[in-house]
C-alpha cells in the first residue's frame, strides 16, 4: 500500500513538471513571435560625383611684399603716405634730406659736359700735332733721301769718265746712307702713330668722357636715393619714422604688402601631399569671410621639412575687399581628386567591425535588416564610396544600424527635416 502510494506521488510530480515545461515553451514561443521590429531610416544607394579632399591649417601671407631699407643715411624731409595708403609701383613715398646730394650732382654734371666738350674736339681733328709733326718729318727725310741719291748717281757718272776724283764719290755714298737711315726712322715713327698713337689719343680722351659720366651718374644716384619710391602695388603696413627723424640704412623705412591675393601656406604629411598638384582646385576659410573663397594649388614643396617632415604647400585666391589679413590662420580643403560617377552612402550607414572590416544593412523585401560586406574608397564630407559590395538602387539602413543583429525586423522611421546624412534624391520608405 505504501509502494503504490510512493508511485502515485512520481507520477503526480513528473505531470506537474511537464506542464510546467509546456507553459515555458508556450511563453517563449509567444515571445518570438511577438518581436518587435525596429525603426530604422531606409537610404537609396546612389550615384553621385564625390571628391577626395585634403584638409590642413595654414596661416595666410601676402602675394608680395616689400620692406624698404634707405640706402643712404639721411634725416626725412616728408612722409607723402600714411599707414593703410594705398600705394602704386613707382609712386613717390616719402623724401629724405638731400641738398648736399643735389650741389654734388650739379657740379659732377659740369665735369661730365667738359669731358663731353674735349672728346667731340679731339674726334673732330683731322690729326693731333704730333701725328702732323711725324709726318712733316716724314716727308723731309724722304726729301733728303731723293736730293741724295741724285747726287750720288751724278758723282758716280763723273767718277766714270775721270771728271771726279773717287773720295768725293765715296763721301756722297755716305751721306746717301745716312739720308736713308733717317728716312727710314722718320717713316717707322709715323707708322707707329697710324697705328698705335690715334687709337690711344682717343681712348684717352673716350675715357675721360666715360670718367666723369660715371661720376655724374654716381652723384645722380645718390640724389636718387634721398626719393622713396613703391617698388610693387600694395597697401603701407609700417611706417617706423616721423618727419625729421634719421632715416639709417639697413632699417626699413616703410613696410608694403600685396594683399590683392592671398597666399595660404600649409605643412601637410607626406601620404597626403603626394596627392596634390599644381593646378589643383581649394578653398581657403578663415575669419572675417562669410563662405570659403575659391583658390588654386601653386606649389608643392618637392622636398621634405627636415624638421617636421611635412611637405610644404602652397594656395592662392584672391581677396575680395582685402578681408582677409596676412598672419591670420585659415583653413584649406584642397581637391585632390574628383569621381564624376561614383556609388555612395551615407557615412552614417557604413558599419566597422573590430578587425577593420566594413560592411552595412541591406533592407531586404523579407522587412528585416541583413549585415552585407562592403569595399570603400573615399570619403566626401558625409558620404563614402562604395568601391565593391552593393549596386545602385539598393536600398539600406541609413541610420540606426549601429548595435542592430544581422536579421534583425525593421520598420521604416521618419525622417527629420534636419538630417543631414540622407542623400539628396535617396528613399526614405521601402
Amino acid at each position: 500500500m505504501k509502494k503504490e502510494r510512493l508511485k502515485f506521488s512520481h507520477v503526480i510530480l513528473l505531470l506537474a513538471i511537464s506542464a510546467a515545461l509546456a507553459i515555458l515553451a508556450g511563453c517563449s514561443g509567444n515571445a518570438k513571435e511577438a518581436e518587435p521590429a525596429v525603426p530604422v531610416q531606409i537610404v537609396q544607394v546612389e550615384r553621385t560625383t564625390l571628391q577626395q579632399k585634403v584638409t590642413a591649417d595654414a596661416v595666410l601671407f601676402p602675394i608680395a611684399q616689400s620692406a624698404i631699407v634707405p640706402k643712404i643715411s639721411a634725416p626725412v624731409k616728408t612722409f607723402l603716405v600714411n599707414r593703410g595708403s594705398h600705394v602704386r609701383k613707382g609712386q613717390l613715398l616719402a623724401v629724405l634730406e638731400n641738398r648736399d646730394l643735389a650741389a654734388a650732382a650739379q657740379e659732377n654734371k659740369g665735369a661730365y659736359t667738359q669731358a663731353e666738350a674735349a672728346y667731340e674736339t679731339t674726334t673732330a681733328a683731322d690729326l693731333p700735332q704730333e701725328m702732323q709733326k711725324a709726318q712733316l718729318d716724314t716727308q723731309a727725310a724722304k726729301q733728303a733721301l731723293d736730293a741724295q741719291q741724285k747726287i750720288f748717281d751724278s758723282r758716280q757718272e763723273l767718277v766714270r769718265q775721270g771728271a771726279l776724283p773717287r773720295k768725293e764719290l765715296d763721301q756722297s755714298a755716305v751721306d746717301l746712307t745716312n739720308a736713308r737711315n733717317l728716312y727710314e726712322l722718320a717713316k717707322r715713327h709715323l707708322d707707329s702713330l697710324n697705328a698705335i698713337g690715334a687709337q690711344q689719343t682717343l681712348k684717352s680722351a673716350k675715357g675721360n668722357l666715360e670718367s666723369a659720366q660715371g661720376k655724374f651718374q654716381g652723384a645722380a644716384a645718390q640724389l636718387g636715393y634721398s626719393e622713396i619710391k613703391s617698388p610693387i602695388n600694395g597697401v603701407i603696413t609700417d611706417r617706423t619714422l616721423y618727419p625729421g627723424e634719421m632715416a639709417s640704412t639697413g632699417i626699413p623705412l616703410l613696410t608694403i604688402m600685396d594683399i590683392s591675393q592671398i597666399v595660404a601656406r600649409a605643412h601637410i604629411p607626406q601620404a597626403e601631399a603626394v596627392l596634390l598638384k599644381m593646378g589643383d582646385n581649394a578653398t581657403i576659410a578663415a575669419s572675417g569671410t562669410d563662405q570659403p573663397i575659391n583658390a588654386k594649388v601653386v606649389l608643392v614643396s618637392p622636398a621634405l621639412d627636415p624638421n617636421s617632415t611635412t611637405v610644404e604647400v602652397w594656395v592662392q585666391g584672391k581677396n575680395p575687399h582685402e578681408v582677409l589679413r596676412p598672419g591670420t590662420s585659415a583653413q584649406l580643403s584642397m581637391v585632390a581628386r574628383t569621381l564624376p560617377d561614383a556609388l555612395a552612402i551615407p557615412s552614417a550607414a557604413l558599419l566597422t567591425g573590430q578587425d577593420g572590416t566594413t560592411s552595412v544593412m541591406v533592407a531586404g523585401s523579407d522587412g528585416k535588416a541583413h549585415q552585407h560586406p562592403v569595399k570603400v574608397g573615399i570619403r566626401d564630407g558625409d558620404r563614402i564610396q562604395i568601391v565593391e559590395g552593393l549596386q545602385a538602387g539598393e536600398k539600406i539602413v541609413g541610420t540606426g544600424a549601429y548595435g542592430l543583429p544581422d536579421n534583425s525586423p525593421i520598420t521604416t522611421a521618419e525622417a527629420k527635416p534636419d538630417d543631414k546624412n540622407q542623400p539628396e534624391g535617396s528613399s526614405q520608405k521601402e
